[in-house]
C-alpha cells in the first residue's frame, strides 16, 4: 500500500525506539494528505517507498517543525539545531533494551557494548577505547590503508580488464574498511568474508522493526561464538592487536571491563568498522559516476577530496536515524517541552537537509561553506572510528580517480542496475556496478 494510502497505529509506536514493543498497522486513509501529517510520518518512512527514498518525507517534517509530538511519548526531532543538542546533552540517554523477547539474543548483544551504555558505564568502557582511536593512531594507519586500497585497486582493475562490470560494493567497498578493521582486531585474512552477511543480519535489529527473522539471532550468536573465541586465543598467545589489548584490560580485574562488555564491544568494534564506511565509499562513488564533471573536479584539486568526504556525509547519511529518551523532567528541544520517559527518534538525514542550516539542502554541493554532518553523531556518543572512516574514504576517492580516470557506470541494454538497501536506519548501496575503462 503507498505510503500515502496508509497510515501508522501512532499508539502502537509510541515506543518505536524500543523494537520489541513497535508494532506498525496499517489503515487505509479516508483521503489521502498532500504530505503526510505529523501522525503519518513515521509511518510513511517506515513503507518501502520511506526507506528507499526518505528525502521528500524529511522535508515535510521541517515542515512540521524542527521537533514535534507523534504521540503521547514519543517526540521526532528533525532539524539540524535541535537533533545537535539533544545528542551533546546527556540528560537525553539511551532507551533501555528489553531483557527478553524477539531478537532478545541481538539487543541483548548490543546492549552491552557502547553504543547503548549511559553514564557510568558508558564513559568507564569509552575511555578504554578513546586511546586506541587518537588523531596520532589513525595516522599511524595510513600506510595500511594506502597498501589495502592500491590492492584491492589492482583487484578491481583485473577483474574488470575485459570491459566487463565490476561490482564495486563487493570488490572494494566492503573490503577495504574490513581488512582495516580486522587488522585493528586481529582477524585473520581467512576468516574476514565472512564478516559480511553476518553485520548485515545483526544490525537489522536497529531498524525500527518489531520483531527480528530468526536470521538476527542466528548472527548474534555466531559472532558472539567468533569472538569468544578469539579472546581465548589471545589470552594464550597475546598478539600486536585491540583484541590482545582489550583481554588485558579485562583481566586486569580493575572494572573496566566485564566479560560480557568485552564481547560485545569487539563485536561492535567490527560492525562499526566497516558498515558506515562502506555506505560512505558507495555513496559518494555513486555520486562521481552520476557527475562526471564533479570527478574531474576532484582530480584537479578544485574541490578538495575532504569537502567532497563531508558532503556526502551530508546529502547520503550511512546512519539516517538514531533514538534518545528523555532521562530527568524539565527537558525542552527549541521550546518543546519533553516529558521525563518520553522517547525521540532523532531523524539525522533530515537534519542533515535542514533548509534553516543548509540553504537548497536538496543539492549537492561540496564548495557550501561550513559543512558539518551529524551522521556519525556528536556529544559523549560521537563515533569512535569517525576519523578512520574519513582518512579509509581520502585515500580511497583519491586513489580511485588516479587509477581510473574513464571510470564509468556499468554500460548495457539495460545496464546492470545498482541496488540500495532496504533499510531506513543504516543506508547504503547493496550493489553498484562500474566499468573501469583504460587504467592510467
Amino acid at each position: 500500500m503507498p505510503a500515502s494510502e496508509a497510515r501508522i497505529n501512532t499508539d502502537r509506536a509510541r515506543r518505536i525506539s524500543r523494537p520489541d514493543e513497535l508494532a506498525i498497522t496499517w489503515q487505509p486513509a479516508e483521503s489521502a494528505p498532500a504530505a503526510p501529517r505529523r501522525d503519518d510520518l513515521l509511518g510513511a518512512l517506515l513503507a518501502p517507498g520511506g526507506r528507499s527514498n526518505p528525502f521528500p518525507l524529511y522535508a515535510a517534517a521541517h515542515k512540521i517543525g524542527p521537533v514535534f509530538q507523534a504521540s503521547d511519548q514519543l517526540f521526532v526531532a528533525c532539524g539540524y539545531t535541535a537533533v545537535n543538542q539533544v545528542l551533546r546533552d546527556p540528560r537525553f540517554g539511551i532507551p533501555s533494551l528489553p531483557p527478553s523477547g524477539p531478537g532478545s539474543d541481538a539487543l541483548r548483544l548490543m546492549g552491552q557494548s557502547i553504543l547503548r551504555a549511559n553514564p557510568p558505564d558508558h564513559p568507564r568502557m569509552r575511555s578504554l577505547f578513546s586511546k586506541t582511536f587518537t588523531p596520532r593512531r589513525i595516522e599511524a594507519l595510513r600506510p595500511a590503508v594506502e597498501a589495502a586500497v592500491d590492492g584491492l585497486l589492482s583487484w578491481l582493475a583485473e577483474l574488470g580488464a575485459d570491459g566487463q562490470p565490476v561490482d564495486f560494493m563487493d570488490n572494494f567497498a566492503f573490503p577495504l574498511p574490513v581488512t582495516v578493521i580486522c587488522e585493528l582486531l586481529g582477524v585473520p585474512p581467512a576468516e574476514r568474508n565472512r564478516f559480511r552477511p553476518l553485520a548485515a543480519d545483526l544490525t537489522e535489529a536497529l531498524e525500527l522493526t518489531v520483531g527480528f527473522p530468526d536470521r538476527v539471532e542466528a548472527a548474534a550468536r555466531e559472532l558472539a561464538d567468533y569472538f569468544t573465541g578469539l579472546i581465548s586465543e589471545r589470552r594464550a598467545a597475546p598478539g600486536d592487536d585491540l583484541t590482545t589489548a582489550l583481554v588485558a584490560a579485562r583481566d586486569t580485574d580493575d572494572g573496566a571491563l566485564s566479560d560480557s562488555e568485552l564481547l560485545a564491544n569487539l563485536i561492535l568494534l567490527l560492525v562499526a568498522g566497516f558498515e558506515t564506511t562502506t555506505s560512505l565509499l558507495g555513496s559518494g562513488l555513486a555520486l562521481l559516476l552520476d557527475d562526471p564533471t564533479l570527478a574531474g573536479r576532484l582530480r584537479t584539486g578544485d574541490i578538495p577530496v575532504p569537502e567532497f568526504i563531508e558532503e556526502v556525509l551530508r546529502y547520503d547519511s550511512p546512519v539516517q536515524t538514531l533514538t534518545r529518551q528523555a532521562l530527568t523532567a524539565g527537558l525542552t528541544i527549541d521550546g518543546v517541552p519533553i516529558p521525563e520517559g518520553a522517547d525521540l527518534i532523532l531523524l539525522l538525514g533530515a537534519a542533515n537537509r535542514d533548509p534553516a542550516r543548509y540553504p537548497e539542502p536538496d543539492r549537492f554541493d561540496p564548495s557550501r561553506a561550513d559543512i558539518r554532518p551529524l551522521s556519525f553523531g556528536a556529544g559523549p556518543h560521537v563515533c569512535l572510528g569517525s576519523s578512520l572512516a574519513r582518512l579509509e574514504a581520502s585515500i580511497a576517492f583519491t586513489r580511485v580517480l588516479a587509477r581510473f580516470p574513464a571510470l564509468s557506470a556499468a554500460p548495457g541494454h539495460p545496464p546492470p542496475p545498482a541496488t540500495r538497501r532496504d533499510r531506513l536506519v543504516l543506508r547504503g548501496y547493496e550493489t553498484l556496478p562500474l566499468q573501469i575503462g583504460p587504467l592510467s
